[in-house]
């Protein structure tokens, strides 16, 4: 802290660059902390105390082939097994192919394995007499405006009727609640329908389900009574992979896309483009202040002094847009959040990401100031008085 105000006034000695340097490192930041919240969106699919007593079971060779429902009372008995639901996905969209709807065809008893879930009893009552019946998710609900009562089409992008006809009608007989906000994103998006209503419907299901859902009684046994489930259809032509909710959900998303690996692409194409940004800038900074340089070690700064100023200024710069740029990015979050529809629940960026966007920031001030805290420490005073 000795030297601070020189580093200071050295960072800002010409201010217009400076600023135009700490605006792409606030960008390269705040990019950083929405990728980064995005990314721990998706890890933290399927976490909760709840969906750890929850297994998945689908096709082990495909999320998109579909099991036989006799499966259903073979799982039931497997020790271990507290209840045991299924669903298809049913693939609908709203008015405009566009707007796409979480929406799975569900067994009766689907909502009892999913307490976190909340629905009106007269409405769960509503829904189980009603052929058509549709539950819907509060945020989906309000999306397109749509109230208990309404009579509504949706247009399956794979499962036509028997007619031919991918327009379905249903009604809505309820709407579904999220005790959890970290999980309202998701089931407050989903839309319900009957699986008998679906499967009697269209010609190509003919009594299969897409993938079966099974509560434990025990979480420690989790990993046995996959196993056991497993062994049900082994060497047969529905092999099946039982998982927990987290894993199945994780597969399934990579299957789909792998997050992380996107996101670590495009923060690698950031911040190195950041380097070089930066540290031209740190090299023209220094080149301009050869003189001024060669005064300080003539008036008795030694040139390890000089070499951690430079570094500091450098550090310095990269802190000051590192720290706006991911407060910007705990700010906005919220609001993206907020006004995403309920698509997207990102967290705020929490302990971990502020952690490791210091190290970054230190990181990459110390990679772009070495090289003219280099030069700087080994320039000769006489020839840098003179101009050579």
């Amino acid at each position: 802290m000795k030297y601070f105000h020189l580093i200071w006034a050295a960072l800002f000695r010409r201010k217009t660059r400076t600023i135009l340097t700490l605006v792409s490192i606030v960008a390269a930041f705040l990019l950083f902390g929405m990728l980064d919240a995005v990314r721990t969106s998706f890890d933290q699919a399927g976490q909760s105390a709840n969906g750890a007593e929850r297994l998945q079971t689908g096709s082990r060779l495909s999320f998109i082939q579909t099991l036989p429902q006799a499966l259903e009372t073979q799982i039931a008995k497997v020790p271990g097994v507290k209840m045991v639901t299924y669903a298809n996905w049913f693939g609908g969209a709203y008015q405009d192919p566009h707007n796409q709807v979480f929406s799975f065809a569900v067994a009766p008893n689907y909502l009892d394995a999913y307490p976190e879930i909340e629905v009106d009893p007269a409405q769960r009552k509503a829904f189980d007499d009603t052929r058509t019946g549709a539950l819907v998710g509060e945020t989906l609900a309000q999306r397109f405006h749509w109230k208990v009562g309404d009579k509504i089409p949706l247009q399956s992008t794979i499962f036509p009727d028997k007619s031919g006809n991918k327009t379905w009608t249903f009604d809505i007989v309820g709407i579904m609640h999220a005790k959890d906000k970290k999980s309202a994103g998701f089931y407050d998006q989903m839309f319900l329908l009957h699986w008998k209503y679906f499967d009697e419907t269209t010609p190509y299901n003919r009594g299969t389900v897409g993938w079966y859902v099974t509560r434990v009684a025990d979480v420690n046994q989790a990993d046995r009574v996959a196993r056991a489930i497993d062994a049900l259809s082994a060497n047969s032509d529905h092999e099946t992979r039982t998982q927990t909710e987290q894993a199945a959900t994780a597969n399934w998303m990579k299957q789909l896309a792998d997050i992380g690996l996107i996101v670590g692409s495009i923060m690698g194409a950031v911040f190195f483009t950041l380097l070089l940004l930066s540290g031209n800038t740190m090299m023209q900074a220094v080149r301009e202040r050869t003189s001024e340089l060669a005064v300080l070690k003539t008036i008795g700064f030694s040139s390890r002094s000089v070499l951690a100023m430079v570094l500091a200024e450098s550090v310095l710069l990269l802190l000051i847009g590192g720290v706006l740029g991911l407060g910007l990015a705990a700010v906005l979050i919220p609001g993206v959040s907020a006004h995403s529809g309920g698509m997207l629940n990102l967290p705020t960026v929490g302990a971990g990401s502020w952690v490791l966007g210091l190290v970054l920031m230190v990181l990459i001030g110390l990679l772009v100031g070495a090289l003219p805290a280099v030069r700087a420490m080994r320039l000769n005073i006489v020839d840098a008085l003179a101009g050579r």
